[in-house]
């Protein structure tokens, strides 16, 4: 379980580069760099980092749920995640 200020830095972050994306988008595609330059580095999309949203865990992250591969395997063993269930053959 990450720590509540990591997961709290990454929520920031999200909101910050959801705040400028169209800001961004037009400096862009006017190529003015040094304006784009000046916005605060956090609202770039490259600094988001794929977390598990409900641990905040870095690693073993599944892009397809938005969770990390341990929270997955703890829901789909509790019958949490319909149509998932653990194979046997």
């Amino acid at each position: 379980m990450a720590k509540e200020s990591v997961k709290a830095r990454q929520r920031k972050r999200e909101r910050m580069v959801a705040q400028y994306a169209e800001k961004r988008a037009a400096l862009k595609a006017a190529g003015e760099w040094q304006a784009l330059d000046e916005l605060p580095k956090n609202s770039s999309k490259v600094r988001l980092k794929n977390r598990c949203q409900l641990t905040g865990r870095p690693k073993g992250y599944i892009r397809y749920f938005g969770i990390s591969r341990v929270a997955f395997r703890e829901m789909a063993l509790n019958g949490k995640i319909p149509g998932v269930r653990k194979a046997s053959w």
